[in-house]
């Protein structure tokens, strides 16, 4: 059997994490040999509650990382991803800690085996087969539209560009290339962009959604401008993605190991 991580990221989910942590039941666990909680500086009690947290006895121990930094959602990707690398994961699972996805969705591909076959196997909220939960009509109107853009430029159909439920290939991530991607919420879309650069061999899969008590971090317009300008810079010059994307580079994303949670 591989070896897969699960990391989960949080940023002031002190409400969400518990029901996050209920996701993996009996027919999730046994895929995940160990999961990470990265605590991206929350301002409230998130860490406390995750912490506090009592492991079922199938569940797998949940070791707790403190960013050094509040790195955004991107660089929380980048101390996972050098933890999976460091570890000799084989593969690495992401599921955001607002409860906004479900990693039920992707137990069809953990029990096929069919993430063998990928560098990545990506949850997609506009297509086929998903579902929507309280999500806007703006919103969902204007991610199709980005994802229709970005498909004409990969020349690759594109079903979402960076929801919170997606599995990565380790091997294919121990280049690194992600490094200079930007630390904030576009760090997803240079994901995607990288499919196309790089060559990866990835597929898009549906997933449920929802929103209820969570809090959005988007701003939608000026996230909006950045990734037009992103994908049509791509567009003139491919090369772009390999460039320094990050408004304050970082020479290392450090973090403390504050304890692993285990009944």
């Amino acid at each position: 059997m591989k070896k897969i991580l699960l990391f989960i990221p949080g940023y002031n989910c002190e409400k969400q994490i518990p029901r996050v942590l209920n996701q993996v039941d009996k027919n999730i666990s046994k895929y995940i040999k160990e999961i990470i909680f990265i605590n991206n500086r929350s301002t409230d009690n998130t860490e406390k509650v995750v912490l506090k947290y009592k492991t079922k006895s199938f569940q797998p121990s949940i070791h707790v990382l403190r960013n050094d930094d509040n790195y955004n959602l991107g660089g929380s990707h980048k101390v996972a991803f050098e933890y999976a690398i460091k570890n000799k994961f084989d593969y690495i699972i992401v599921l955001h800690g607002d409860d906004q996805g479900n990693i039920h969705d992707l137990l069809p591909v953990l029990e096929s085996g069919e993430y063998e076959k990928y560098d990545a196997m990506l949850g997609a909220r506009f297509m086929k087969g998903s579902t929507l939960g309280n999500y806007s009509r703006f919103r969902t109107f204007g991610n199709r539209v980005y994802n229709i853009l970005f498909s004409i430029v990969v020349h690759k159909r594109i079903y979402d560009l960076g929801s919170g439920l997606n599995m990565y290939k380790v091997s294919s991530l121990k280049s690194r290339y992600y490094y200079k991607f930007p630390d904030r919420l576009t760090f997803n879309y240079c994901m995607v962009l990288a499919i196309h650069y790089y060559k990866q061999h990835v597929k898009f899969f549906p997933i449920s959604w929802r929103e209820s008590d969570q809090t959005s971090n988007v701003k939608l317009m000026s996230q909006a401008f950045n990734v037009l300008g992103m994908l049509g810079k791509y567009m003139l010059h491919h090369k772009f993605i390999t460039s320094e994307l990050r408004e304050h580079p970082i020479e290392k994303y450090t973090y403390k190991e504050i304890k692993s949670v285990k009944e």
